[in-house]
């Protein structure tokens, strides 16, 4: 059997691919675990949209502003042209969005953002919403526990994949057309906001393939998540609590932030996330959101899901400060495509959401773009593939077929040790000479008999290190300790 589709992924852009697949397409969606773990049912902020036709410039400037030119240009004119359309679809079809008292869409401002331009859903379970209206909208079958493992790719064609659906069970799939949206790299990181299934496997199989990973040093740390669990996994507390009135302090109620910026809190992502690092290891003070330019039924009602999560924590808001950290959150870099999500150097495979790389985040994702990248360039896939109605021929992949090992008893060990390395050589600030020696600690465990998903995340991991010991001076999220005289 030959599908028309096969997706990877459930997240916001593979449900959207599979929404605007025609129901008589056959569609294989997989997906690595259950269909709600992934980070769109984690997205606590919004979905970033030029307002109207005037508003694309402005969004387009702060886009390019917040990546430090490092952007694509082209890549965020089609962001932002397509943005209020998309969005639009999705509010014909069902989806309902918050609005204010006059009963209009209810925009907000975030930090980085020149005024206010984004839509939330819930307060603040946006991609919660999103994610659970697309499940709804989702006309084709989803395989839970799949666990892909390779592509089949031969002479630039993708004849579908290999995946695992137990420790040890393996099968094999062929489709006319596979989209990757499988997401990013969080659990390379000791401390992150990712769901627990996001680690990079995908982009792994594409090193062995020889195709492009693009700015994979350029990783995004969200400067505010809650400090006081000790899982990997942190509480994310989303960028909307600073962008309507949440401020960073120490013990001692300074404000330090505006010691780094003018902008204190609403200052880029990556610097405040510098900020917050570098003040802490100078001062070590603790540091915390305070919440108490809050009314209280206001920040009840606008960000729920928070004040109920941190109610449980034992913290009474917004009356309390809660102690914050920074964490990994996003990667800017991933698999490179064109301006139709297709993979550089293939003919019918495509990569959408934070897995691909089409350059339109540059060094430095801007605030609620990442929702609307999933949804923009998941419909330019859709509409490439039934423009150029490219079939394969199962005969012509000549390629044998690989049984991998899932998990060998030396992983766990060597994950651990991988989550650290990320965190301590390649997260907020990075020293060659850390980078350098992380690298050749990689390169010892790729020696070591793992597992295949291990083995493929440490690819991973090797190729963010190799970008970032190449990229010399800092841009962006790519931060260098100079050298201390």
């Amino acid at each position: 059997m030959i599908y028309d589709y096969i997706i990877v992924g459930t997240g916001i852009a593979g449900l959207n691919a599979a929404r605007l697949i025609p129901k008589t397409k056959n569609v294989l969606v997989l997906c690595k675990k259950s269909p709600w773990e992934c980070n769109t049912f984690y997205a606590q902020g919004g979905i970033a949209t030029a307002v109207d036709q005037n508003d694309v410039p402005s969004h387009i400037s702060d886009t390019l502003t917040a990546g430090v030119n490092f952007n694509n240009k082209e890549a965020v004119e089609v962001l932002s042209e397509n943005s209020y359309e998309c969005l639009y679809d999705l509010i014909d079809h069902g989806l309902e969005f918050d609005l204010n008292d006059k009963l209009e869409l209810a925009f907000t401002k975030e930090a980085a953002h020149s005024r206010s331009r984004i839509l939330h859903a819930d307060g603040d379970a946006t991609g919660r919403m999103m994610h659970l209206f697309l499940l709804q909208e989702c006309k084709h079958s989803i395989v839970p526990n799949a666990v892909v493992n390779d592509l089949l790719i031969e002479d630039g064609i993708c004849y579908g994949v290999q995946y695992f659906t137990s420790e040890t069970e393996e099968l094999t799939a062929y489709a006319h057309n596979t989209i990757i949206a499988s997401g990013g790299i969080g659990s390379l990181y000791r401390y992150h906001t990712n769901s627990t299934t996001i680690a990079g496997e995908v982009q792994g199989i594409c090193l062995e393939k020889g195709l492009i990973l693009k700015d994979m040093e350029m990783m995004q740390f969200h400067p505010t998540v809650f400090k006081g669990t000790s899982f990997a996994r942190k509480s994310l507390l989303s960028e909307a609590l600073r962008g309507e009135g949440a401020y960073v302090v120490d013990e001692n109620n300074y404000r330090f932030l505006f010691d780094y910026h003018k902008d204190g809190e609403l200052a880029p992502r990556d610097i405040v996330s510098r900020a917050i690092f570098d003040y802490s290891n100078k001062t070590d003070l603790q540091v915390y959101l305070s919440f108490d330019k809050f009314e209280k039924n206001f920040f009840r009602k606008r960000f729920p899901n928070i004040y109920l999560n941190l109610e449980d924590l034992g913290y009474d808001l917004p009356f309390e400060k809660v102690p914050i950290s920074p964490a990994f959150h996003y990667a800017m870099g991933g698999i490179q495509t064109d301006l139709n999500a297709k993979v550089l150097n293939t003919k019918n495979l495509y990569a959408i959401g934070e897995v691909a790389c089409t350059g339109v985040h540059g060094a430095n994702r801007l605030a609620s773009n990442s929702l609307l990248e999933g949804i923009v360039f998941s419909k330019k896939a859709v509409e490439d593939i039934a423009k150029n109605n490219f079939k394969i021929n199962k005969k012509d992949y000549s390629k044998k077929l690989r049984k991998y090992t899932r998990n060998k008893d030396i992983d766990k060990d060597i994950k651990n040790l991988l989550r650290k390395i990320m965190w301590d050589s390649a997260a907020i600030v990075r020293e060659k000479k850390k980078l350098t020696a992380s690298l050749k600690q990689i390169n010892s465990f790729l020696e070591e008999d793992v597992g295949r998903l291990l083995h493929l995340r440490l690819l991973t991991a090797k190729s963010i290190l190799l970008a970032a010991i190449d990229r010399k001076k800092s841009l962006g999220a790519h931060f260098i300790k100079e050298k201390e005289c």
